[in-house]
């Protein structure tokens, strides 16, 4: 391996638009995929990362990046929907529009 050793995850120390850029990655991924289960597994990644910029955005009085988080919130359900997953959709709309 070329570092040695796997590199620890600094998840915990991103800002709110790192956390929502990490977010849009992953659902861009779940978009492309075509294997239900990885789909899945990268919906779920999209909304721990939502769920970390939301925590660091409460901390902030910057409207646009609540409306962004929101905007991917809207997506992941949308996504969701179209997977059959209707109530975890729902959630996520909820979520969004807790956001503005």
């Amino acid at each position: 391996m070329v570092f040695g050793g796997i590199v620890a995850s600094p998840r915990s120390t991103l800002s709110s638009l790192q956390a929502l850029e990490l977010a849009s990655v992953y659902l861009e991924g779940a978009c492309k995929a075509k294997d239900v289960d990885i789909i899945l597994v990268l919906c779920h990644d999209t909304e721990v990362s939502l769920s970390q910029a939301k925590r660091s955005a409460k901390h902030t009085e910057d409207q646009l990046v609540r409306r962004q988080i929101g905007v991917v919130y809207i997506k992941l359900g949308r996504l969701l929907y179209n997977q059959g997953h209707h109530s975890e959709a729902q959630t996520s709309y909820k979520k969004a529009e807790k956001l503005g």
